[in-house]
């Protein structure tokens, strides 16, 4: 097994809700600012948003006209109609209905005021400055349609500028006066609007207007095979869609009386071109029969020849009738439909009975013969002049009393209130979107981290945890409290100093074990200075050196804890000094020792700040003052303590670690990972530096995680 294996710490995939909540918790106020964001994000969306509003009408499609079969027989019957109610929603989505919606209400004309982008059109609304304009006519050439143009009002009397999309004027006009010029024409009613706004303005082709409406437009059916269309339209402003949706619903209604009666119409055009021709030739008959009875001497039929004239006339009338039906089902049906060729069917079969009369009629005698022929045309046409007339009549009934099969039970309303946006829906949605992207961001970030837990996982690196210190919650509500600013610097040890305030917190008693353990380990070392650096920032390294100088201290060997962080250290905080007049100044000569030193800040502890944050941090370190700071405090201290920067930030640590005994390594749980611990002593040894061990700092029952990588620390001063 290589080396790197055996130091790779044994990953846990056992999922903890306790941690994962603390994770929560630990992040409560990312998440609740977050939300709140989110929050207020859908607050302005929902005021700012334009309100759409809903009309709807309903109609009715009854299944035959109103009684009218009972009136006119087969003839009512032809004309009843009976559509489905999908079949009639398509009619009403044609373009033959809304095209005229279209031409009617120029909804080809789209007009838009300009208003600043994205919330100007709320603030509009919200406000009352909004703006409106009513076109009755544009009229541009056909290379112009969907151009852009712009619409510019030049006084509050309702003067204006027509403008291309180049910035030319095309024409000027004034509101109620139709203003030319060459293929533009431009109408506008009405203009509500103050000198300077501008509309937008374009003519779109019909084809895209049609479409546009459709788009909005909703129809349905109420119940199943009820014959009840609800028809629903939307948009911004009331009264255009109840106009459009009223207007649809009257053209569907024109349209459907048209239908109707329009059958009617073509079967008497049909009657009326073919009575007269009827009527002669009823008149020639009549004049042949009574010239040849006057001729002859009134000659009067058989019985045999009056039987076989009255079937003759029943034939031929009930052929004549299939003749006039066949007219009428030709315009329904073609040859091969069933009913047509029903209809040939019959009539062949007839054809073949007038045939075998006319056989029977050449065996009687020639003068019954020809008495039987005249009488027959006679009475044949009576009948077919009778039968027209009475077709005529009834059709004349029929078209008189044509309503149509629809009816519109109610006109376009709409609704006081908008149907979105749902204000309240919007706002809860966005706020828990809001939450949702904050805790999956949380908790995303905390899957990627892989910081230790454990001094397994140290140990498993090849290093030693001479101590676990875990988090004292009376620091933490100190730091919530004062956290790193100045003001923390005027207070008292007693608000910052936790060993000297609260020996016996439990992060104290672990500091106490690392003072024992530390005993030994420097047993061998080659003097009494103690430096504590880290892999990051923020682990607590400065409490670790303050609180641990100031429990040697209190054994009763005398301590120098030193801030050799000159780029952010803030160790004068924990003794509630100032940073100034410190190491800095001395290294950079500035300073003598004894004017930097604070002498007995605690009884056999004293402390040297950081200084005035220099402009070559690195460079003073590596100066041999420091060297001789060094060797002079290893004569004069029981211990040395050095709080140190972070040693993948800076290289600060490894030049303090180079001359001191010992070095320590301060490790956050669960935020320093232990490929971050790796490298930062693998940076250690390339300086030549043994770490002689870590301590586990902030160790929770369940901690929170952070995502640090060990490549990309930014540590400016």
């Amino acid at each position: 097994m290589s080396s790197n294996e055996s130091r790779k710490p044994q990953e846990n995939d056992e999922i903890d809700l306790g941690k994962l909540l603390h994770i929560l918790l630990s992040a409560k106020w990312t998440i609740a600012c977050i939300t709140f964001l989110f929050s207020v994000i859908g607050v302005a969306y929902a005021l700012l948003a334009t309100p759409i509003y809903k009309a709807d009408a309903l109609l009715q499609v009854e299944q035959k006209q109103s009684g009218m079969s009972a009136l006119v027989g087969e003839m009512g019957d032809m004309f009843s109609s009976e559509s489905s109610a999908t079949t009639e929603i398509e009619i009403i989505k044609s373009r033959m209905i809304l095209g005229e919606t279209v031409n009617k209400l120029n909804l080809d004309i789209v007009v838009e005021p300009n208003y600043f982008p994205v919330v100007g059109k709320g603030i509009a609304r919200l406000t009352s400055n909004q703006h409106s304009i009513d076109i009755a006519r544009f009229e541009i050439a056909i290379s112009h349609e969907d151009t852009t143009f712009t619409l510019e009002v030049t006084d509050a009397e309702g003067q204006y500028n027509l403008i291309d999309e180049v910035g030319d004027t095309i024409l000027s006009g004034k509101v109620d006066e139709l203003s030319e010029n060459g293929d533009f024409k431009l109408f506008v009613r009405s203009l509500s609007a103050h000198e300077g706004d501008e509309f937008t303005l374009s003519l779109q082709n019909k084809l895209r207007a049609i479409q546009d409406i459709k788009s909005n437009l909703g129809i349905s059916e109420r119940g199943k095979q009820s014959g009840i269309l609800e028809l629903s339209y939307t948009g911004e402003r009331r009264s255009k869609i109840e106009a459009v949706l009223n207007d649809i619903s009257q053209n569907y209604f024109l349209q459907n009386i048209a239908r109707n009666s329009a059958e009617a119409e073509k079967s008497l055009a049909f009657l009326n071109e073919h009575l007269p021709g009827i009527k002669g030739e009823l008149s020639v008959a009549e004049d042949t029969l009574n010239g040849f009875r006057q001729k002859n001497e009134s000659i009067d039929l058989g019985l045999e020849a009056q039987s076989i004239l009255k079937v003759m006339v029943e034939l031929e009338a009930q052929m004549n009738e299939l003749t006039f039906k066949e007219t009428e089902i030709s315009q329904r049906f073609t040859k091969e439909h069933p009913a047509y060729i029903s209809l040939l069917d019959k009539r062949t079969t007839l054809e073949g009975e007038r045939d075998r009369l006319n056989r029977q009629i050449q065996k009687l005698p020639k003068t019954q013969r020809e008495v039987l022929r005249m009488t027959r045309d006679v009475e044949v046409n009576q009948q077919i002049y009778i039968q027209l007339l009475n077709k005529v009549q009834e059709l004349n009934i029929l078209k008189a009393g044509t309503v149509g099969n629809v009816r519109i039970l109610d006109n376009a309303q709409s609704a006081l209130l908008p149907i979105k946006p749902k204000k309240p829906l919007i706002v809860v949605l966005a706020t828990m979107l809001g939450a949702m992207i904050a805790i999956a961001g949380v908790l995303i970030q905390a899957a990627f981290n892989r910081g230790v837990k454990s001094p397994d996982e140290i140990e498993a690196l090849g290093l030693a945890v001479y101590a676990t210190v875990p988090k004292s919650e009376v620091q933490n509500k100190r730091d919530l409290i004062f956290g790193k600013s100045k003001k923390r610097s005027r207070t008292g040890l007693e608000e910052n100093l936790l060993a000297y305030s609260n020996p016996e917190d439990l992060s104290i008693e672990a500091l106490r074990g690392l003072r024992t353990s530390l005993h030994f380990a420097m047993m061998e070392a080659k003097n009494n200075i103690i430096s504590i650096s880290g892999p990051s920032p923020g682990i607590g390294k400065s409490f670790v050196s303050a609180n641990l100088a100031t429990i040697i201290a209190q054994s009763g060997q005398k301590v120098l804890v030193v801030d050799a962080d000159m780029r952010k250290g803030y160790m004068q905080r924990h003794f509630g000094l100032v940073y100034e007049n410190g190491l800095s100044e001395y290294l950079s000569g500035k300073l003598a020792l004894e004017q930097v030193i604070d002498k007995n800040v605690i009884e056999n502890l004293d402390v040297l700040t950081r200084g005035i944050v220099p402009p070559n941090p690195a460079e003073l370190l590596m100066h041999e003052r420091f060297t001789e700071f060094m060797d002079w405090a290893n004569k004069n201290y029981d211990f040395i303590v050095i709080d140190t920067p972070p040693v993948l930030a800076v290289t600060d640590a490894s030049i303090i670690a180079r001359q001191s005994g010992t070095t320590l390594m301060v490790v956050k749980y669960d935020q320093n990972a232990a490929k971050e611990i790796d490298v930062a002593n693998s940076r250690f040894e390339q300086s030549g530096i043994k770490v002689a061990g870590t301590i586990l700092n902030m160790v929770e029952q369940s901690g929170s995680s952070y995502n640090y990588g060990y490549y990309n620390y930014s540590y400016k001063s």
